[in-house]
């Protein structure tokens, strides 16, 4: 049985979307809000509003908010160089047990304050985030102990911790391998197709060819989940990139 209504934290992004159609399984009512914060990859706000119509959510905000988070990360410093790398064993070895480059302090803090406030003025109780800590980019902000302890705090600070109205913050991918994640996106209606609009590429471009964390990281999931990204193939068949030489586009090549 459905429960109610939810509001989904939609960047564009492969691990949202995937949330937005996990939402749409298991909520009657579906809203999202997308956050423009002034990031490197603002193609990604584009790719919320294709997919959040794709899915037909009941109403789809973006905040605009750029220039308020500061930080040494590329996808807020001007200048700052994106670390890139030549595959995903490369990549885990290059990181290893350090905070990644990319990540803004404090951002999720703040998307998660400015989701529940809207949550609260939806009249909706469960909201639903991509956060994920099993990505190896050791994001201090996308593990089960920052989810939780948000959880506690936002109740607290609406006075709904201990009453029948407490908000939920779901995080469906919290525990998936990013194989895993492309493996419950092929099984949730309309996802797939959804994907293709997706948006990933860190350094804000289209094909997504850089070798970036996240379309290094996105690339390896779709590889070992061993289906061809649909995202890969739509630029592919509009002539912008060659195929992946990849084992999960033989089936592409061999007709």
């Amino acid at each position: 049985m459905k429960k109610s209504s939810a509001l989904v934290i939609l960047s564009g992004g492969q691990d949202s979307t995937t949330c937005l159609f996990w939402a749409k399984e298991w909520f009657d009512e579906v809203h999202a809000v997308t956050f423009n914060y002034g990031q490197r990859h603002k193609l990604e706000l584009l790719a919320a509003e294709k997919v959040a119509a794709m899915a037909g959510v009941v109403s789809h905000e973006i905040v605009n908010f750029p220039d308020i988070l500061r930080s040494t990360s590329p996808l807020t410093a001007k200048g700052a160089e994106l670390e890139t790398y030549v595959d995903h064993e490369e990549m885990e070895k290059v990181i290893g047990d350090r905070v990644e480059l990319t990540f803004v302090p404090m951002r999720n803090s703040l998307f998660f304050v400015v989701a529940m406030n809207r949550a609260v003025a939806l009249g909706v109780n469960h909201l639903v985030t991509g956060i994920c800590q099993e990505d190896n980019a050791n994001y201090p902000d996308c593990t089960e102990v920052f989810r939780s302890a948000f959880e506690t705090m936002a109740n607290t600070s609406l006075g709904t911790l201990d009453d029948e109205r407490k908000y939920t913050l779901y995080a469906p991918l919290m525990n998936l391998s990013k194989p895993e994640t492309v493996r419950l996106a092929r099984n949730l209606p309309g996802c797939w197709d959804a994907l293709a609009y997706t948006h990933t590429n860190y350094d804000g471009t289209y094909p997504p060819v850089s070798k970036d964390h996240a379309n290094v990281l996105r690339a390896w999931g779709f590889e070992r989940a061993g289906f061809p990204d649909p995202l890969v193939m739509r630029a592919h068949q509009e002539g912008l990139m060659p195929l992946p030489t990849t084992s999960n586009y033989d089936s592409v090549r061999n007709g």
